[in-house]
């Protein structure tokens, strides 16, 4: 099941949308790095927190998925909000510096094709920051948010993918700890449970962040080395065959 722009948009509306939306905010600046001057693209639906992070940078983007469908944005600006295909992105090589990913990687045909082109689109040294469901988060399980729809990942798969596609993960973090419930008391909960979940509970967070750094080479694997033939040349000397005394001697008398 894929979420749509409407339900993006109605979802961060709501109560429980800007407690999730700040609690990822609260994450993302526990690892985000300011970089001067950066050219930050941001995939998917990561308007929430473009304005915050994107102060800064001499460019900002919001790449929407096709299938997800694009909202205009900024409010009152020219608009920088461009519908794309997540696999071909209209960049050319090392065109931007960093790119912050929500609610595109759990719903991607290909994550692995979309990874290598942001890899492409990444500058030496570029960063991607994730922002994606937990497989062992409550989030994931119910459909009334955004992160219960796509695909969840556990940490040891993020690794796993990020590293097939020449990227090396860097620093965690984890959030929306407090369940998704929309009942207004336990909402008014949220920032209780949430400290308490980040020391007693982290493992079953609803949302993983991790930022990964773009490699410039790749690792091959040794293979075993097979053993070494020698070819003999055809025309060289192989030595005179001894034959045995009575076999000679039959010979000569032949000759004879």
């Amino acid at each position: 099941m894929n979420t749509d722009i409407v339900d993006l948009r109605t979802f961060y509306a709501t109560l429980l949308g800007k407690l999730a939306e700040r609690s990822i905010a609260t994450a993302l600046s526990s690892i985000w790095i300011k970089l001067p001057d950066e050219r930050l693209v941001g995939l998917g639906y990561a308007v929430p927190w473009l304005d915050r992070f994107g102060a800064d940078a001499e460019r900002v983007f919001a790449f929407m998925p096709a299938r997800q469908g694009a909202v205009r944005w900024p409010t009152g600006r020219p608009s920088a909000t461009v519908l794309v295909f997540e696999e071909e992105l209209p960049l050319a090589d090392s065109a931007i510096d960093r790119v912050l990913v929500v609610h595109a990687l759990e719903h991607a045909e290909n994550p692995r094709q979309m990874l290598l082109e942001l890899w492409r689109v990444l500058a030496p040294g570029g960063r991607i920051v994730l922002v994606v469901p937990n497989r062992r988060g409550i989030w994931a399980r119910f459909e009334h948010t955004p992160f219960g729809t796509g695909r969840p990942y556990s940490r040891s798969q993020l690794v796993e993918l990020l590293r097939e596609t020449n990227f090396t993960p860097g620093a965690w973090a984890d959030t929306l700890h407090f369940p998704p419930a929309r009942r207004r008391w336990v909402m008014r909960l949220h920032q209780v449970l949430e400290r308490a979940g980040q020391r007693f509970w982290p493992l079953f967070a609803g949302v993983l962040v991790v930022e990964a750094e773009k490699r410039l080479y790749q690792g091959v694997p040794a293979k075993a080395r097979r053993a070494k033939r020698v070819l003999v040349p055809v025309l060289s000397p192989q030595g005179a065959t001894r034959i045995g005394g009575s076999a000679a001697a039959n010979m000569s008398r032949d000759g004879g």
